[in-house]
């Protein structure tokens, strides 16, 4: 990471190998297509970049800091997307004939389920989800992230997969 502040490319690269898989995994739990998930993950190392230099280690690691990040510019693309008119995007109107299609609208059925199960959840729990098991962080990097207690992180995704469990077993 230091090196990587004092401009080291490799250093840079070795960062965004490491922390891409889970930034992207965090986005595209969060948005509604691909395309928004690869954008965003976009910008958001583009404002680890831009931001690197001033980082400093203040009680929490990197990782932590790369995920306030990411969730804050998840955020501010939700909002920007619920002022503009959605589209579906033209592939998704043409069939691929490769494709096991029921299989693949089983997949999107039930991802919309969690999806939309996740989005009844209370802003806290919602959070802790897409943190925990969207980005794959752990209860630390979670509460790190949060700003809140492990304990309070724990209770939180105790709770959310409970009420998501009895959602999705009552539809």
């Amino acid at each position: 990471m230091e090196a990587a502040q004092r401009g080291n490319q490799a250093a840079l690269a070795r960062l965004y190998e490491h922390y891409f898989p889970r930034v992207y995994r965090y986005a595209s739990a969060r948005l509604a297509n691909n395309e928004d998930a690869e954008d965003v993950t976009e910008e958001i190392f583009l404002r680890v970049i831009d931001n690197i230099d001033g980082f400093s280690f203040r009680g929490f690691p990197f990782g932590a800091w790369v995920f306030r990040i990411a969730r804050n510019e998840v955020v501010s693309h939700v909002r920007r997307q619920k002022t503009r008119s959605t589209t579906a995007p033209l592939h998704d109107s043409i069939a691929d004939q490769t494709r096991d299609h029921v299989t693949e609208l089983e997949l999107k059925l039930d991802i919309a389920l969690v999806r939309e199960a996740t989005g009844r959840l209370p802003e806290a729990q919602r959070q802790v989800v897409e943190l925990r098991f969207g980005a794959g962080l752990s209860v630390a990097e979670t509460a790190q992230v949060l700003k809140k207690s492990e304990n309070n992180v724990k209770v939180l995704q105790h709770k959310a997969i409970a009420r998501l469990q009895s959602w999705v077993r009552s539809q």
